[in-house]
């Protein structure tokens, strides 16, 4: 299925312009008023009413993530350089970090203005509001791979070799509670209701746990699923839980997704439906706010729409070599997208 045989014309581009470089991170401010872009060749720009605000030119330097704080007072952007900029309201207030290594992770406090970012093996939490570092984590193993904090802000989890460790935010110096992978954990997510973490691992496996059981300190006994094609790139919870009172899991490896499903019978665990279109890797993944509506972005050019994650609704274009990343507005009636070609692009209802 290819975009000239799809009828559906439900979102129609708003908003494009092309930045010197791949896209590197894109996010909505929690307000939904401000997207905010990064470029491989360190740029950072604002788009508001579709017109495009500059914060810093570009020089060749990868800016690699970026996040808004969560009541959308602070932009942070972190990168080739080993720095965290930090932007509130256009103006830059404070540089972070002096790493050898890139930063390739940051995420913010999801009821604070607690920034969370990767420092090599090193994760370090500082306070916006106060201007001073809460405090330095060591993971250890490795360089940190991953970061993502608890919804209600209680944990904070980091993951790399050997698997995942989850610290209390309540008490920085307990001993993290740990989940054993016998590889690398490369990427992972709580989902929005808390209940689980899911962790996607070099050896081509997904590990889904139960928070619960996890920091209760004893054995988790988490699910395993295998047989992925590759490396899974992206995973992605649903905000919304199905019949069974879980949410969607979605993970892309290759050019395929696979969206999990808990079933009520604990005995089968988490029961799988193979999503296929692309024709090259997919490089992103994300649902819909309060919706099923999940879209994908591909090296193929594509950005497929998937109703109820299930089947293809539309297929959006725009970049000539291919997409990586997208991020859905928070009410989830605009989504955007950047390019490995430097196109920016926002399509909406």
């Amino acid at each position: 299925m290819n975009p000239s045989t799809i009828d559906s014309k439900e979102f129609k581009q708003l908003f494009s312009t092309t930045l010197s470089d791949y896209i590197t991170a894109i996010a909505w401010s929690p307000q939904g008023k401000t997207l905010a872009a990064a470029s491989a060749f360190g740029e950072v720009v604002l788009c508001e009413n579709e017109k495009l605000t500059t914060l810093q030119v570009g020089n060749d330097v990868s800016f690699n993530c970026l996040a808004f704080s969560y009541d959308g007072q602070f932009l942070a952007v972190g990168g080739q350089d080993g720095r965290v900029k930090i932007w509130r309201k256009g103006q830059l207030i404070s540089t972070l970090g002096n790493a050898t290594a890139w930063i390739d992770k940051l995420t913010w406090h999801p009821t604070s203005n607690q920034l969370a970012f990767s420092l090599g093996r090193y994760v370090q939490v500082w306070d916006a509001d106060f201007r001073e570092i809460v405090v330095t984590l060591n993971f250890e193993s490795s360089s940190a791979l991953g970061i993502d904090w608890s919804s209600d802000g209680e944990y904070l989890a980091i993951c790399g070799h050997r698997g995942v460790k989850v610290w209390n935010s309540q008490d920085w110096y307990e001993e993290p509670y740990i989940l054993d992978i016998p590889s690398a954990c490369i990427t992972m997510a709580w989902s929005p209701d808390g209940k689980y973490l899911a962790s996607a691992n070099m050896d081509r496996t997904l590990t889904v746990v139960e928070t619960q059981l996890l920091i209760s300190g004893k054995e988790p006994q988490p699910w395993v699923m295998r047989g992925f094609p590759g490396k899974i790139r992206h995973i992605a919870w649903s905000n919304i839980s199905n019949q069974n009172n879980a949410p969607l899991l979605a993970c892309c490896s290759v050019d395929g997704i696979i969206v999990w499903e808990k079933s009520p019978d604990e005995s089968l665990g988490w029961e799988a439906t193979v999503l296929t279109n692309h024709v090259d890797v997919i490089n992103a993944i994300a649902f819909a706010p309060n919706s099923l509506l999940l879209a994908s972005a591909g090296a193929d050019g594509w950005i497929c729409l998937w109703q109820q994650a299930k089947q293809v609704l539309q297929i959006l274009t725009g970049a000539s070599e291919g997409f990586s990343c997208l991020a859905w507005h928070p009410q989830g009636n605009q989504i955007a997208a950047g390019a490995e070609n430097g196109e920016l692009i926002i399509w909406s209802k």
